[in-house]
């Protein structure tokens, strides 16, 4: 039996109005949340066009720019809290194109999720659902087809999938936040070239990252069971106002060492200096309303935790490259502030998406960021600083 999705109508409203503009076709992302038992769409974006469009759009689905895509996906990927990842991709074609829609279509899920799983420092989990969304629309008839493909399987075929919209959809998902103070040295091998710093860097987030994994994590002060119902206990509120939203607060509780079952060998390198990532980072997760476990929450919380920090340092070296070039000055101490954290509401959601600002950034260029990548227009006042600066 195939996968159900669950989307918000919203959605369809946005897909019907790109269809009026379409030639000859649309590509763009679906985002939202897997969860075992069905899964849930929360917005439709499309592909940002080229700075430089051509106007006679060649009439085949062989010049789609692939790589252009893949980009989009990752940008898109970075604002995204916990708990929302891309969930497929879609285009609405018109009659003539149609027929060749479906291997475009899958051409792009293996090359968007390759792009995607090579910048995680998480590792999926067991019960992973892998598959994702390839849904087709055709501009004429706006006859919906949706399958999905198994995203970790290149040579997986196609399965059905049924496509339903529904009003409200996340009003009243459940968010959980923690604030988590980061303290990581990084040594930097004098075997290593300078240059290597952002590689270093990765090494060092990795094994951080399994740090934050095996942490434990105490929702409202407690600790609840993995198979649990994250909201056993807590009597549910009536109505999907925002004034309704449930927020966990959450600890983080990191091993200061391992048991004494491991054995632990000291590891004596020489080395030419250290990275020290210092701060305190505002992470936040959303999870569906239909009886969530605790497992899913966690692991989506513990997910932001490992991405907001990468994804940073990622921002941060890309930075340095456009401004600075890649030579690095070989100084003895340098400091660089990490961007911070913003929220920005999506509406009729609970859900806010997230951005990062640096501290010379202006408010205009985070909107037109929201507006090329999100296709969202956001308001100034709506964007809620986080937290203080982190070096």
């Amino acid at each position: 039996m195939g996968r159900t999705y669950f989307v918000e109508e919203g959605v369809g409203q946005y897909l019907s109005e790109l269809s009026t503009r379409v030639k000859p076709y649309v590509t763009g992302l679906l985002i939202g949340q897997c969860s075992p038992q069905r899964d849930y769409v929360l917005r439709a974006v499309r592909t940002p066009p080229r700075e430089q469009p051509q106007d006679n759009c060649p009439p085949s689905l062989a010049a789609l720019d692939e790589e252009w895509i893949t980009t989009h996906a990752s940008q898109v990927s970075r604002m995204l809290p916990g708990g929302l990842l891309v969930l497929g991709v879609f285009m609405i074609v018109t009659p003539e194109l149609s027929k060749d829609g479906q291997t475009a279509l899958r051409k792009l899920i293996f090359s968007v999720e390759k792009s995607l799983s090579k910048r995680r420092l998480w590792k999926p989990v067991e019960e992973e659902v892998s598959d994702r969304a390839a849904l087709q629309i055709c501009s004429a008839t706006k006859k919906v087809v949706c399958r999905t493909y198994d995203g970790q399987d290149p040579k997986s075929s196609a399965k059905p999938a049924d496509w339903k919209y529904q009003s409200a959809l996340s009003a009243s998902w459940l968010a959980l936040g923690c604030t988590v103070n980061v303290n990581i040295h990084i040594p930097l091998l004098a075997t290593s070239p300078n240059h290597d710093l952002e590689k270093n860097t990765k090494n060092g987030l990795n094994r951080w990252s399994k740090q934050i994994e095996d942490s434990v994590f105490l929702i409202n002060g407690q600790v609840k069971d993995d198979d649990t119902e994250l909201l056993e206990g807590q009597k549910k509120l009536r109505g999907n106002t925002q004034s309704s939203i449930q927020f966990s607060d959450v600890k983080v509780l990191t091993q200061l060492s391992q048991g004494s079952s491991h054995r632990s060998t000291a590891t004596v390198q020489v080395c030419s200096g250290s990275i020290n990532l210092r701060g305190a980072v505002k992470c936040r997760a959303y999870i569906h309303n239909n009886r969530p476990r605790v497992r899913e929450a966690i692991q989506a919380l513990k997910r932001d935790i490992i991405n907001t920090l990468s994804d940073r340092c990622e921002i941060l070296f890309e930075d340095l490259i456009l401004n600075e070039g890649p030579q690095k000055k070989n100084l003895e101490r340098e400091y660089h502030v990490l961007p911070q954290r913003l929220f920005v509401p999506v509406a009729g959601s609970s859900v806010m998406l997230s951005d990062y600002k640096f501290g010379d950034e202006a408010s205009g260029e985070i909107q037109e960021r929201f507006a090329e990548l999100l296709d969202q227009a956001v308001q100034a006042g709506d964007m809620h600083m986080a937290e203080d600066i982190s070096t």
